[in-house]
């Protein structure tokens, strides 16, 4: 299976990047393919999901995904992550302090992909609510 690949959700391309239950060499490794595939796509045209549930982060591999999330900057239109409630608030912190990014946290892929396609009225409010804080 590719960890990192696009997929179609109600019309709308996103890339799906699975670290689910990735050891932390994985993660880095899809790590380089993610900046591979998203540098290559026009700017501020790529939605990206990130699914980290279960992924174990080394300091080697949150480092790579804060400069991943640097270099990758131009391309990203809106990034969501899913599975990034069990990590501390500090990692998040860091890794939108770092890149100059937001993140949207959601609690299932589902919801991360339905609010970009604007299926419902309350994920909607939830995008706006997360870009605020």
């Amino acid at each position: 299976m590719d960890r990192v690949r696009f997929i179609t959700h109600r019309g709308r391309e996103i890339l799906l990047v699975d670290l689910t239950n990735c050891t932390a060499e994985d993660v880095i490794e899809s790590l380089s393919e993610v900046q591979r595939i998203v540098t290559a796509q026009p700017r501020n045209s790529v939605l990206a999901l990130g699914d980290l549930t279960g992924a174990q982060f080394s300091r080697a591999a949150v480092t790579r995904m804060k400069e991943v999330a640097v270099f990758d900057r131009p391309h990203v239109k809106r990034t969501a992550l899913v599975g990034a409630q069990s990590r501390p608030q500090v990692f998040y912190q860091a890794l939108k302090t770092f890149s100059q990014r937001e993140f949207l946290r959601f609690e299932t892929r589902e919801e991360a992909m339905d609010c970009w396609s604007g299926k419902k009225h309350e994920f909607i409010l939830q995008c706006l609510t997360c870009v605020a804080t």
